[in-house]
């Protein structure tokens, strides 16, 4: 006949006393032993000690307060959810490790007329708070270099950029035509999300959206800022 497995309680209470007799060098009280495992009454704890005495996981002097000894098979128990733990400790790790935080930067605008920044975006003092939770499989790039910027404006819904979404930015001063990028228009002192496309003697800023025109500039007055990889929509 198989043996019924322990519960937990059980299982906690030997953890709790194994580890209790390593640091002290002898055995917990059962006052002790249920204040660790958060058993009020004395009788409750009892009555599982008995259960483990039962299946041969330790041994009882009923006369001492201290009056517990474990068995060998306690200790193969113990080590076996000892085990376990470590266990499920690595696979907490490598589901932390599958994520990024991405700090937020700023705004970026995505409008007919680019939004006014200071300096080369409307920068933040990073909050983590603020910082977004991206899976590191839907990235490309080194994950530590990249930068998140929230969108303004409505110029790029075609490309399914909304007012309101993140899109997450790889750094880089360069673009190819067709690329979405983040660009600083040194004239104007502002930043705007847009398709890149070098033309004859100008850059052509693309929104896409039908309603709106393209912005044409200078080469010499745009810096490209960094291309985006990623967009994160707004929740509804």
């Amino acid at each position: 006949m198989n043996e019924k497995p322990l519960s937990k309680r059980q299982q906690e209470i030997l953890q709790f006393t194994r580890g209790y007799m390593e640091e002290n060098g002898r055995p917990p009280t059962i006052r002790e032993i249920g204040k660790a495992v958060k058993i009020n009454s004395t009788s409750v704890v009892n009555y599982n000690l008995g259960k483990l005495e039962e299946k041969g996981y330790l041994s009882r002097d009923h006369d001492v307060s201290r009056g517990l000894r474990l068995t060998d098979k306690a200790a193969e128990v113990a080590n076996g959810v000892g085990h376990a733990l470590n266990k499920a400790a690595e696979a907490v790790r490598d589901v932390v490790q599958d994520f990024v935080r991405v700090p937020v930067w700023g705004d970026i605008g995505a409008s007919a007329s680019p939004l006014p920044t200071f300096g080369d975006f409307n920068l933040l003092a990073r909050d983590e708070e603020n910082d977004v939770i991206v899976p590191t499989n839907m990235l490309k790039g080194k994950p530590d270099q990249l930068y998140a910027l929230r969108v303004r404006g409505d110029s790029m819904i075609d490309a399914m950029v909304n007012d309101g979404d993140t899109v997450i930015m790889q750094p880089q001063y360069e673009a190819r035509n067709g690329e979405m990028v983040a660009v600083y228009l040194k004239d104007d002192t502002s930043a705007t999300l847009k398709r890149f496309y070098a033309e004859d003697g100008r850059v052509r800023l693309q929104p896409a959206n039908p309603a709106l025109k393209p912005i044409y500039v200078d080469p010499e007055e745009v810096r490209i800022q960094g291309k985006v990889v990623l967009v994160i929509r707004q929740p509804n």
